[in-house]
């Protein structure tokens, strides 16, 4: 099959030269989602746990528009402006993989884009 980009409006838009997501048929990449809006206002000055909510909720809607869900997420990586925030964004991770969670690196970045707490991107299989 060959690269194909993914795009949703129902996530915020891309903020440069990347696509939300793409895939080669059965393998979908997504970009890092942070706690941006549909329509593209961040939600910095939020608590963690309201980002990490936001960038899930964004990470789902990419998700959905490449054909697959959670459920069928391989990989994660979780950046973190702050590991002190680990617990916090843990215990709204853990609400969207409840069954089965996919394999998950966590680690601290020097800063993330808009003065975000976190970033999340994930590995997907389309069903």
């Amino acid at each position: 099959m060959g690269k194909e980009t993914i795009h949703t409006d129902d996530g915020p838009p891309a903020a440069g030269a990347y696509s939300q997501a793409t895939t080669d048929g059965d393998l979908v990449f997504t970009a890092g989602q942070i706690a941006l809006t549909p329509d593209g206002d961040p939600l910095s000055g939020e608590p963690i746990a309201v980002q990490t909510e936001r960038a899930l909720d964004n990470l789902a809607a990419v998700l959905e528009a490449a054909g697959t869900d959670f459920g069928n997420v391989l990989k994660t990586t979780v950046y973190l402006a702050d590991i002190d925030d680990f617990e916090a964004m843990n215990e709204v991770y853990a609400s969207y993989f409840e069954s089965e969670p996919p394999a998950r690196s966590a680690v601290q970045a020097g800063a993330l884009p808009l003065g975000m707490a976190v970033e999340i991107e994930a590995v997907a299989t389309r069903p």
